[in-house]
């Protein structure tokens, strides 16, 4: 059997559901069989999950990214690979 390293705030999430599952149905669960459940739960409902990872990628709002956008700032000046070359590669 493989063993996981779980951070203090995840295992004490789980004992509160241990614990919550005790209450609700008068059973205790071990720690293992409570992440199967998660994990077989998880799998029904994988879609989900991937989307629920892609949302929080940038978590800006339209009206945040048009406020972003309006902060950018055009020179009104054309500008070309040659004249960044330039401007990069000659000297003083």
């Amino acid at each position: 059997m493989r063993e996981i390293r779980i951070d203090d705030e995840t295992n004490a999430r789980l004992e509160e559901l241990q614990s919550e599952r005790r209450r609700q149905t008068g059973y205790s669960v071990t720690k293992r069989a409570l992440l199967a459940q998660i994990v077989d739960e998880a799998d029904e409902s994988w879609d989900e999950i991937v989307d629920s990872f892609r949302g929080s990628a940038v978590p800006l709002s339209a009206s945040e990214k048009a406020t972003t956008r309006s902060g950018r700032v055009a020179s009104g000046t054309d500008t070309d690979e040659d004249d960044i070359d330039d401007i990069l590669y000659s000297g003083p």
